[in-house]
């Protein structure tokens, strides 16, 4: 007579939902630390039950209930996709006080000001509180309610009596069920509350925005799953020493996600800045060594950022790299460029980078724009007035090309520059007298001691 199988028991990881067959402190998936508990073992079997609307051909889904709906803030509808959408989930994550409360408020204005029903529930300040900060922002508008709740009951209540278009829940983390294990920001509480907001959201064909915190590492905090049931997901990004704001998609079910808005957040309130390149190029009466300016993608959209290099002589046995908006390691490694493959010795030289207006450059095409800099100031030799520089470099010393070229000389030659330093294309000749593009004059360069010769930035 055979014995009974042995029932193994399950481990799973609160966080992120990752099973392993026996106890483990940390999790192989997303690497937190205690969360992983063992599982209950299933004691019911799935039976079919009655279905809710019968299954229909996809070519006869009607589309009208999802189209776009403006949101009032054309900055947030760029990176939406075109606006909101009726019974989307939406997440918005971001550090404490980079403006995540007084952009919604705005978005609850702007939507209450065409006569559509928008329920604002805090769940972190008093109802009076936000009155205050809408009477300085000009948010005050009848169709507008305000509620401050901490318990989900009592929100799903609201939202029966007052049936908005537009739900703001600020924020998730303050947010409790009854009933259910944990306090009001854990990992059990957020994902139960999750789920009956986005639950509600599509029954009722609510647009649901969520607001959610981030842990001391910039990723959202509670559990993960939490970034699968809502639609959109974005971060609202920004530094404390500066007004610009910047939303950026990370996940969007209804639009691209290499989009981004730009925002400028004051006393007044926050407004959408459409031309954000200005804030990150400062113009010069006259020819500065140890400046160049960049262009980067933001999603889509390319914009001019000034790089800024000091370099002195050191008395340290270790000289100074120091970094301000642009990545310490990538200066790094152009400093090591710069000397084997450019002849620039700095081993006895502190170097200072930055970038102007607080902003922040991650993208490896701003790589030359970085080395112009950093040789000028070493040589004294300014380059010349009105040119940009743009291109990958790499460790041969080589340059490579970078993506949305076109789009990059445009926006250059729409904001006055008239000359640019950029890769040429693989196995093409170089350019020394250039050639015209829009009306710029365009130096095509296959490496980086190439281009620090044709802006004449060396020591001779």
């Amino acid at each position: 007579m055979s014995k009974p199988a042995k029932v193994k028991s399950a481990f799973r990881c609160t966080e992120c939902g990752w099973e392993t067959t026996k106890w483990v402190g940390r999790c192989g998936e997303c690497q937190a630390w205690g969360s992983v508990a063992e599982a209950a073992a299933p004691t019911l079997r799935a039976a079919a039950s009655p279905v809710t609307t019968p299954a229909v051909p996809i070519g006869q889904v009607s589309v009208e209930d999802s189209t776009f709906r403006t949101s009032g803030v054309p900055e947030l509808d760029r990176v939406l996709g075109g606006g909101l959408v009726p019974g989307a989930a939406i997440l918005l994550a971001g550090e404490p006080g980079v403006g995540k409360s007084t952009l919604l408020l705005e978005v609850a204005a702007q939507t209450a000001r065409v006569r559509t029903r928008t329920l604002y529930v805090t769940g972190e300040e008093s109802a009076s509180q936000v009155r205050l900060r809408a009477d300085r922002t000009g948010g005050v508008h009848d169709e507008l309610f305000l509620a401050a709740e901490t318990d989900l009951g009592a929100v799903l209540t609201h939202i029966e009596q007052v049936r908005p278009t537009l739900l703001v829940i600020d924020s998730v983390q303050t947010i409790g069920a009854s009933g259910i294990e944990g306090v009001p920001g854990g990992v059990t509480q957020v994902k139960e509350v999750a789920a009956a907001l986005v639950r509600v959201a599509k029954t009722r064909n609510i647009t649901t925005v969520i607001v959610g915190h981030v842990t001391k590492d910039g990723s959202i905090a509670g559990p993960r799953v939490l970034e699968h049931l809502v639609d959109v997901v974005l971060h609202f990004e920004g530094d404390r020493n500066s007004r610009f704001r910047m939303v950026r998609a990370m996940k969007n079910r209804f639009g691209p996600i290499d989009e981004v808005g730009c925002f400028d957040l004051s006393s007044e309130g926050i407004r959408a800045v459409t031309d954000p390149t200005g804030l990150f190029v400062e113009h010069h009466s006259s020819q500065v060594p140890g400046t160049c300016v960049a262009v980067t993608m933001e999603g889509r959209r390319p914009m001019l950022a000034e790089v800024q290099a000091l370099v002195t002589p050191s008395l340290l046995e270790r000289p100074r790299r120091t970094t301000s908006g642009i990545d310490g390691s990538r200066v790094a490694m152009i400093l090591a460029v710069l000397q084997q493959h450019a002849g620039i010795r700095l081993h006895q030289h502190d170097v200072f980078a930055s970038t102007v207006g607080g902003a922040r450059i991650t993208e490896p095409a701003a790589d030359l724009a970085i080395a112009v800099a950093i040789a000028s100031s070493t040589s004294g030799a300014a380059p010349p007035k009105g040119i940009v520089a743009m291109g990958e470099i790499g460790l041969a010393g080589e340059l490579r090309r970078v993506r949305d070229l076109p789009q990059r000389l445009a926006e250059a030659a729409r904001l006055g520059f008239r000359m640019a330093i950029v890769p040429s294309e693989p196995g093409a000749p170089e350019s020394p007298r250039g050639r015209n593009v829009d009306g710029m004059h365009v130096l095509d360069v296959s490496t980086v001691f190439s281009a620090l010769q044709a802006v004449q930035v060396l020591k001779r």
